[in-house]
């Protein structure tokens, strides 16, 4: 028979272990590289995004602020009695008084007012704090915002740019103007305006800064710049943006280029003025360590595949030694020797060779033995999940029942969140088949499951959750704190006026672990608690959306032994306390997951 140097187990284990572990790193190092910069990309997006929003939702507030002021002053009657009514001239000096101590009011709030003004059609005035005119070189009726503020119904607001109407006050502003009339029906009588500093627009995008290469500009809804960090080298045609492209994006970001010249645009759009802040973000920045990590990916995946292979060598050793240490051991079995006996059937190769020396009556004590041990095994177990599978479908059915009532009342998001949560916590409690799990996964399970009921209940209910971290890692058997703290909302909580609260306590006494579930609600009466435990009562608690506190207990017993499970206090209209007593898994006996 020709050799072959892969008719061995050992070597066919080497061979498909290398094999699988060359493929899998590098099927995971392309996809990581991939998600890698994606994530980096989306990242950006999202940092982008708050930033230029906050920035919008800043600007809004400013200009809010001045629709409110304009508001405030065109409705004054002060105003049109002053420049249009019949008083006396002492009166009028009042009337003129009172104005300007509105104007000193709103200038005094900061440096985020540059001008305010009343300018009538006939050129009379109050400017600032009355001590500032009218340039006289400039005619009012060839001012853009002035003239259109005359054919407006509400207001106008200018792209950024210098008031020139003032006499020497040339700042460069923003301007918000409105018609004035004596009533609705009228034609205006005058306008009043009112700057915003540029400045302000200015220290919100430089103090909102996206880090290196990286700026924020502000446009209009004509795509007209107000804001621009390199404004000069716009102006002199030395930089361009991509204006039409921000224009006619109707997502929140765009990328433009392709490689290291690629820029990342994030656009903000005001309801309320129709500007946009736009971050921009070089690439190129972001992804300045994308070849370091490739690098470091690939030394990782080598490394990997080196260790993969030297574990595949060890591995088939270890598989292969005792093979040829059972066929030494057949000798004794047919010596009536069962003790030391391994059965395996694998022809053609190490283990078929030793297939031909076992006695058939062997293999069939063997397999009696197997079954009895199995059938035992399987028996236990059974009993065990059929205490655990009556507590799931409570969990389902309350989850559920929330769901459709969040989404009766159209609370989509909730709905969302409620059913996403649900998948995560059955995925956890019915899918897992680990008996046998760490405290700290027991606990993240029931705050899950707390921070569901906490959205169900509109916030009626809080929650506390203290564990020594000294026994987070114990293990203990799964879906124990679930049911009592349902049980705690059901029966205690939901009875209760007023917001409840919650708290789970895990501590270690001696040899122990106690685990408490307290909570503040209507408490049970001194019959209730002292046949809690028995099959009836936990029947009828059942069928009242109860969990089964008889199933808990009944767990606890059986997994530890007769001196541990479930004991409650309580006392009717303060409060139940349920402490859990179970056994540190190294001194607990016969337990079997």
């Amino acid at each position: 028979m020709k050799y072959s140097p892969f008719r061995t187990i050992h070597a066919m284990i080497i061979m498909c272990f290398s094999v699988l572990i060359l493929v899998a790193l590098t099927i995971f190092s392309g996809i990581s590289m991939k998600y890698t910069k994606d994530t980096v990309l989306q990242n950006s997006i999202d940092y982008t995004s708050r930033l230029v929003n906050q920035v919008n939702s800043d600007i809004d507030y400013y200009i809010n602020y001045m629709k409110n002021i304009s508001t405030m002053v065109i409705e004054n009657s002060d105003v049109q009695d002053y420049f249009f009514g019949t008083g006396s001239k002492e009166e009028k000096l009042q009337l003129y008084r009172r104005i300007l101590t509105q104007f000193q009011t709103v200038g005094k709030t900061g440096e985020d007012i540059a001008n305010i003004a009343v300018v009538t059609k006939d050129g009379r005035s109050i400017i600032n704090q009355g001590q500032d005119h009218l340039n006289p070189n400039i005619q009012l009726d060839e001012v853009d915002w002035y003239r259109e503020a005359f054919a407006c119904e509400d207001y106008i607001l200018t792209s950024s740019h210098v008031q020139y109407v003032i006499q020497n006050n040339y700042k460069w502003v923003v301007t918000l103007s409105r018609p004035i009339r004596m009533n609705k029906s009228e034609d205006p009588i005058g306008v009043f305006f009112i700057d915003l500093n540029y400045k302000l627009l200015k220290d919100l995008c430089e103090q909102n800064s996206l880090g290196f290469n990286s700026y924020i500009f502000i446009m209009d809804e004509n795509g007209n710049i107000i804001y621009h960090p390199k404004q000069q080298l716009l102006f002199r045609n030395l930089k361009t943006e991509r204006i039409e492209e921000v224009l006619a994006c109707e997502e929140s970001s765009f990328v433009n280029g392709k490689g290291k010249n690629s820029t990342l645009y994030t656009i903000s759009k005001s309801e309320e003025t129709g500007w946009r802040v736009v971050g921009v973000v070089e690439l190129a920045s972001l992804m300045q360590n994308e070849r370091e990590t490739q690098k470091l990916y690939i030394a990782v995946a080598v490394g990997l595949i080196c260790a993969g292979i030297l574990l595949a060598v060890l591995v088939a050793g270890a598989i292969t030694r005792p093979m040829k240490v059972l066929r030494k051991s057949m000798k004794e079995v047919e010596k009536g020797n069962f003790e030391n006996a391994i059965i395996e059937h694998m022809p053609n190769n190490e283990i078929g060779l030793l297939g031909n020396s076992f006695n058939i009556m062997t293999a069939r004590i063997r397999q009696l033995m197997a079954e009895n041990i199995y059938e035992q095994k399987q028996k236990r177990k059974s009993e065990l999940r059929a205490l655990r599978s009556q507590m799931n479908p409570h969990f389902l059915y309350n989850t559920l029942d929330s769901t459709i009532w969040m989404a009766e009342g159209g609370k989509n998001k909730e709905v969302v969140i409620m059913t996403s949560m649900l998948a995560k916590l059955l995925r956890q409690s019915i899918s897992n088949e680990d008996e046998m799990i760490p405290l700290q996964r027991e606990i993240s399970y029931v705050k899950s499951y707390l921070t569901i009921q906490k959205m169900r209940y509109n916030d009626k209910l809080e929650f506390a959750i203290h564990v020594d971290k000294e026994i987070e890692q114990e293990m203990m058997i799964n879906l124990i704190l679930q049911p009592l703290v349902e049980n705690a909302i059901y029966h205690g909580i939901k009875k209760k006026d007023g917001k409840g609260m919650i708290v789970i306590t895990g501590k270690q006494e001696g040899e122990d672990i106690l685990l408490e579930v307290e909570d503040n609600g209507a408490g049970m009466d001194q019959e209730t608690l002292q046949h809690i435990f028995e099959k009836s009562k936990a029947h009828e608690l059942e069928k009242s959306n109860g969990v089964g506190v008889y199933n808990v207990h009944m767990r606890l017993r059986l997994y530890y032994g007769e001196k541990y499970g479930l004991t409650f206090y309580s006392e009717e209209g303060l409060g139940t306390k349920v402490v859990a007593r179970l056994a540190k898994l190294e001194d607990s006996e016969g337990i079997q997951p």
